[in-house]
């Protein structure tokens, strides 16, 4: 590819598709087995995955947990809705946000949410439309958002989801992302145990994803594209086993775009080299992209001209990966978040 335009990563997908809720149990969702070697395609279920692993393989798996950030409440002394979504922590319950209708939050407007569990101000209205504003709450404002936040599930699902924990990994640990790392979502604990009982190590990371995931790319020259920041770390016991799989001659198979965005991100900064780090990224994945440390992805299937479906581009090939798309939709595989599961190896 030489000029890369936004609409080459457009692919027609048909509303019925789009999972509304989780398969249970949740690694009987299926699974396209894509070889980077042979071109193959083989169509499997997410519980086939230890199939593929061999003893010295590295899964590193993103352990971020989302905050229930979505918030709704009332505007003091006049009682209007209020909706905020929280994106980033600034300080000590002060939180970067969005919120609707804008209008109601000029800088020193005040709002109440869960029957006054949390107060929140105005402190600024940011350039781009985002608040800064400081929260009050009794003891810790984790507790309270989990008392009284709802998931910030994408605007794609509008099934009601009914158990809170069906939106996180089960090996979420790190709380701090506005999405769930999706491709995460698949797995149980008794699969990662058998996993490990095969020889193949687990290891974690922690990208904290952001709202940017969600936001598609606006330009025509791919580019031109911005890509948002995100918060991520990579802890010395990580840096020491991946380093060891490499030097022993195992795959580093990373489980979702956010795992792999901060190997590689780590990789980046440091000449090639994989140490602990902690920092944000804003590193920007698509064809013609060198990896230095990815051998294998596990991922599920990204909307349409999406910074996501690029990188899985940037590994598989694009010209493979739309064609493997167009194959799951004839196959009628399910899409975003709660649908099926991709393996590139």
């Amino acid at each position: 590819m030489q000029r890369m335009s936004t609409s080459d990563f457009y692919y027609d997908l048909p509303e019925e598709l789009i999972a509304q809720t989780p398969v249970e149990p949740r690694n009987h969702s299926r699974m396209m087995v894509l070889s980077r070697e042979n071109d193959t395609i083989e169509h499997k279920h997410f519980y086939n995955l230890i199939d593929y692993l061999k003893k010295g393989d590295l899964l590193v798996l993103n352990d971020s947990r989302v905050l229930p950030a979505r918030l709704y409440g009332e505007k003091i002394g006049t009682g209007s809705a209020i909706e905020f979504l929280l994106l980033e922590q600034k300080g000590d319950k002060k939180w970067e946000i969005i919120c609707r209708p804008g209008k109601k939050a000029r800088e020193g407007a005040e709002f109440t949410f869960g029957n006054g569990r949390l107060r929140a101000r105005v402190l600024e209205v940011k350039e781009d439309g985002n608040r800064i504003v400081q929260f009050e709450c009794e003891g810790n404002i984790f507790t309270a958002l989990e008392e009284v936040g709802q998931m910030p599930l994408p605007p794609y699902i509008t099934a009601k989801l009914e158990d809170k924990e069906r939106y996180q990994t089960v090996y979420s640990r790190e709380l701090g992302s506005a999405a769930a790392p999706t491709a995460g979502l698949h797995f149980t604990p008794e699969m990662l145990e058998e996993i490990k009982s095969k020889g193949v190590n687990i290891a974690y990371v922690t990208l904290h994803v952001g709202l940017g995931t969600f936001r598609p790319v606006k330009v025509d020259n791919v580019l031109e594209h911005k890509m948002h920041s995100e918060h991520y770390h990579l802890p010395a016991e990580t840096a020491d086993l991946i380093n060891r799989t490499k030097a022993a001659g195992g795959r580093v198979i990373s489980v979702g775009t956010t795992s792999c965005r901060t190997v590689e991100s780590v990789a980046s900064f440091n000449n090639g080299e994989i140490k602990e780090a902690d920092g944000y990224t804003d590193i920007f994945i698509y064809p013609g992209y060198e990896f230095k440390v990815l051998d294998g992805l596990v991922t599920n299937f990204h909307l349409p001209e999406s910074t996501l479906i690029m990188l899985v581009s940037a590994f598989y090939g694009y010209e493979k990966t739309m064609e493997a798309y167009k194959k799951a939709v004839e196959e009628r595989y399910r899409f975003f978040s709660f649908g099926d599961a991709m393996l590139i190896l």
